[in-house]
């Protein structure tokens, strides 16, 4: 029979071996190498003593019916992000700062089937969790500006909307858009135009909540939602976005780029659709258009 030690020490994937009372019975050279912990400076330890952070109930619970039943427990990557607080390896230390991780929990069995301890498998799930969120960024991003996109601005706007009429909270949204915006392009070409709508979406993007969803509606639209904002308070914001632009040039090479935005205001009412919502607050905008620009509109809920 082959020695499998030289097998555990060489895979890519961590193994941990506590016995009954969570002493480290084996720690293979993956996790010495992802610790800076060599086999000698923790074997015979309880492992809580180099990792308190593992002393959960969800931890206590899965080694327990391990131990009792024999079962396997799973930490999943997406649920729990990470057993050990590893650094990442290499440059993807400077984009996240823990290892993410999926891990395996057995029972290890003598010769005779009792259950003398357990095994914890890790592995490094680190690229694969940046490259699914880059993809939920991706679909989430305007590719130019930066912020959200239409696809999830529509999906939020209807989360919000039901929340707002489920709980009887305030919800306002903002649209606006770049006055006089083709005249950019027209005068000065399509780079100094992107040039402004990306320095609009930088601008205003910093000024909202975490809370708040701000994206590029298409062309040079952008909305904004605003939960739990009272019509009061969404134009006191949007009256800020408009100063933040009518009142700054925007540089463009050896430009100074003038531009102004106008903003339509409304609340939602407890019976409104998305389309009612969006319908209205699109009229606030025209009417801030047809009124000479470079100004904010409101349009109350209809009683």
């Amino acid at each position: 029979m082959p020695d499998l030690s030289q097998i555990f020490e060489s895979i890519n994937v961590g193994l941990v071996v506590l016995d009954r009372d969570l002493k480290v019975t084996y720690w293979n050279r993956w996790m010495a190498e992802r610790s800076g912990l060599a086999p000698e400076a923790i074997l015979g330890t309880p492992v809580f003593t180099h990792f308190p952070s593992l002393d959960t109930p969800k931890f206590m619970r899965s080694v327990r019916a391990v131990l009792a039943f024999g079962t396997f427990a799973y930490f999943s990557q997406k649920l729990h992000k990470h057993l050990f607080p590893f650094r990442p390896v290499g440059s993807l230390a400077q984009r996240i700062p823990f290892m993410q991780q999926s891990c395996t929990m057995g029972p290890l069995r003598d010769a005779q089937g009792a259950i003398v301890g357990v095994y914890l498998s890790v592995l490094d799930m680190t690229e694969l969790a940046l490259y699914e969120q880059r993809l939920i960024q991706m679909n989430q991003q305007d590719a130019l500006t930066g912020v959200f996109n239409r696809r999830h601005l529509e999906t939020r706007l209807r989360e919000e909307l039901e929340r707002s009429q489920r709980y009887h909270t305030p919800f306002s949204v903002i649209l606006l858009d770049i006055d006089h915006f083709k005249r950019v392009n027209d005068t000065h070409g399509h780079a100094a135009g992107d040039g402004v709508l990306v320095e609009l979406g930088r601008r205003l993007g910093g000024m909202v909540r975490s809370t708040d969803c701000f994206a590029r509606f298409g062309g040079e639209e952008f909305c904004c939602l605003l939960p739990q904002t009272p019509l009061a308070n969404a134009q006191i914001l949007a009256e800020r976005f408009r100063t933040a632009i009518g009142g700054k040039p925007v540089a463009h090479q050896d430009l100074a780029l003038e531009v102004s935005i106008s903003l339509g205001v409304t609340e939602a009412s407890g019976t409104d659709t998305r389309k009612s919502l969006m319908q209205r607050v699109d009229e606030a905008l025209y009417a801030a258009k047809e009124a000479g620009r470079n100004r904010v509109v409101l349009l109350p809920p209809e009683a």
